[in-house]
């Protein structure tokens, strides 16, 4: 339960999404990835088991961000100059 401002909310959160982007300047050119995921979640889900889950969608979405950063470095590592 989310308490703001001395206010309960009696929201539940039934799915999360979350994107993540990242800018990389190799040389001259600017190259932007990003990650977008959603997910539905079950209604019997805790509060701990719901910021868990919060944390796996972050970890998930920042991985995939970092491999297609990863992945451009290297291949640009590999053209020519």
């Amino acid at each position: 339960m989310i308490i703001l401002a001395n206010k309960k909310s009696k929201a539940i959160t039934t799915s999360i999404r979350y994107t993540s982007r990242m800018s990389l300047k190799i040389g001259e050119t600017f190259y932007t990835m990003e990650a977008c995921e959603e997910r539905a979640l079950p209604n019997d889900l805790t509060p701990e088991e719901v910021q868990t889950e919060r944390e796996l969608l972050w970890d998930c979405v920042n991985k995939e961000v970092d491999k297609q950063a990863t992945d451009i470095w290297k291949a640009n590592q590999k053209a020519p100059r």
